[in-house]
């Protein structure tokens, strides 16, 4: 049955029209992230399905095998953002905070480990054609995805080099609106810095 489902989405139209609602859903999500709304991990749990289909017909399996680790993170995002604020009596919402410096180094260690292991997988298990993008930008967004859970303020810092990666590595697979959202996610990632930023200081005012 999925590989009917499978050969249902390699329709040439289905597969184009995919991108284009993945793309819809995905500027949905990053304006739900900008606004740090706590809905951006619902929608983040619809746009992991519609790409598992996309990338698996481009040869991305990679991106293909990661939706199922940002359909999860999106669960517990929603959670740790929901009930997380319980462990802060002072705020109503679970605040934006620095990434803690400590983190930074074994953070680092684990992205290569990532890096490392999904290569390997993809060149010794698949016939991706682009296995060190594939796994660079995977594995950074795991870490990325993390620190937003987390709602770290420089999780920014890291989509902005994962967005601009990948838009190039979707240019070059053909996949020209999911490429094109993915460009503008680089920009919106420095303008959802500063508004982060700007909310930090006003959660820091009010709680003083």
């Amino acid at each position: 049955m999925f590989d009917a489902i499978f050969a249902f989405f390699q329709n040439t139209d289905t597969y184009r029209i995919l991108d284009v609602v993945g793309t819809i859903i995905g500027f949905i999500y990053i304006y739900q992230e900008y606004k740090a709304s706590i809905w951006l991990w619902l929608t983040g749990i619809v746009m992991p399905i519609i790409y598992t289909f996309v990338y698996y017909e481009a040869g991305l399996y990679a991106d293909f095998g990661m939706q199922i680790y940002y359909t999860l993170a999106a669960v517990y995002g929603f959670l740790y953002w929901k009930f997380g604020k319980k462990a802060n009596n002072d705020s109503e919402e679970l605040p934006i905070t620095h990434f803690p410096k400590k983190l930074i180094f074994p953070t680092c260690l684990i992205f290569l480990f990532a890096w490392g292991t999904l290569y390997f997988i993809l060149i010794r298990f698949t016939n991706s054609t682009v296995p060190i993008l594939d796994s660079f930008g995977n594995s950074l967004s795991f870490i990325g995805l993390w620190a937003l859970a987390k709602k770290y303020l420089e999780q920014w810092w890291i989509w902005i080099v994962v967005d601009v990666e990948l838009a190039a590595l979707y240019v070059y697979k053909d996949i020209p609106f999911t490429a094109g959202l993915y460009a503008a996610y680089s920009l919106i990632a420095i303008a959802g810095y500063l508004k982060w930023k700007r909310m930090m200081s006003e959660q820091t005012t009010i709680s003083k």
